[in-house]
């Protein structure tokens, strides 16, 4: 809606997982670095951990477009509210094995088969899992089992197990101390410093077309990054209802009191000890 109006070619702060908006911080770099060194190394369990809005399924779509760069085959479950039986026709279906999909034991034949046939070509294949808190413990188990798969040279499958937080205290639980113990590489994403929420941003108007922005004082920069506590979602969530606001006052730089606005219309919280909401605002 306000794009023509700021002349940006794409919205920049969309919420899509959209690779081409990558930021390169630090820390994620060096997970993405994990992941892809994971894999190509033939490490086998690999695990990927953050808090909600931290840019993990963004990562994960980074990760899919160098896999599939370097043709490497690969499932990608983004559901994990599964079944076992729904688990498997899920890995069944993405890596397209020849069997009846309904039956786990006619999949383990087929994707035994395949991974050996991927092998014996030296190619490597992985099992990417998003949201994998939400696995169930029985699922848990087989993705363990998985991990069997394997020759004298390494894994056969190379599993990563992207999710929240409460995936690291999941995995703790007696119960799955196997699958923890053959967990290889760990990496986790925490929120933006704000340096890293200030270069994020300006990364994102760079990128819709806007390389010298001006919409975002430095004051309004600093009060964004203290509210959204540093999260790229809450980032992006931020920055395009001010952009909507200014868009709709005919105004080409936010104000505080417009970021007060969008603070309430959000419903943000953040820390005590910085300046409350105004309780009265001027004319924006």
């Amino acid at each position: 809606m306000y794009n023509a109006y700021f002349g940006f070619s794409e919205c920049p702060f969309s919420l899509s997982p959209n690779p081409s908006f990558y930021f390169r911080s630090a820390l994620h770099e060096e997970a993405l670095a994990n992941l892809c060194y994971g894999i190509q190394s033939r490490k086998g369990f690999i695990v990927l951990t953050g808090e909600v809005g931290t840019g993990k399924t963004t990562l994960l779509e980074c990760l899919r477009d160098s896999l599939d760069s370097q043709h490497v085959a690969f499932a990608f479950l983004f559901n994990s509210r599964l079944t076992v039986d729904q688990f498997f026709q899920m890995i069944a279906y993405d890596l397209d094995l020849r069997c009846d999909k309904t039956s786990k034991t006619e999949v383990l034949f087929a994707l035994n088969s395949f991974l050996l046939e991927q092998a014996s070509q030296n190619r490597t294949t992985a099992l990417i899992i998003d949201e994998a808190h939400n696995l169930e413990w029985d699922v848990l188990e087989e993705v363990r089992l998985l991990g069997n798969l394997e020759t004298r040279h390494g894994k056969l499958l190379q599993i990563v197990l992207a999710g929240q937080t409460e995936l690291d205290r999941k995995l703790d639980a007696p119960e799955l101390r196997q699958l923890k113990q053959r967990i290889v590489l760990r990496s986790k994403l925490e929120a933006f410093s704000p340096a890293d929420t200030e270069r994020y941003i300006a990364a994102r108007f760079e990128k819709a077309g806007m390389p010298d922005q001006t919409v975002f004082s430095p004051e309004i920069l600093s009060e964004i990054h203290f509210r959204s506590q540093g999260i790229p979602r809450l980032i992006n969530s931020i920055s395009d209802n001010l952009l909507l606001t200014c868009f709709a006052l005919d105004c080409k730089m936010a104000t505080l009191a417009m970021l007060d606005e969008v603070s309430r219309d959000l419903r943000l919280e953040w820390p005590e000890g910085r300046r409350a909401l105004a309780t009265a605002h001027p004319a924006f």
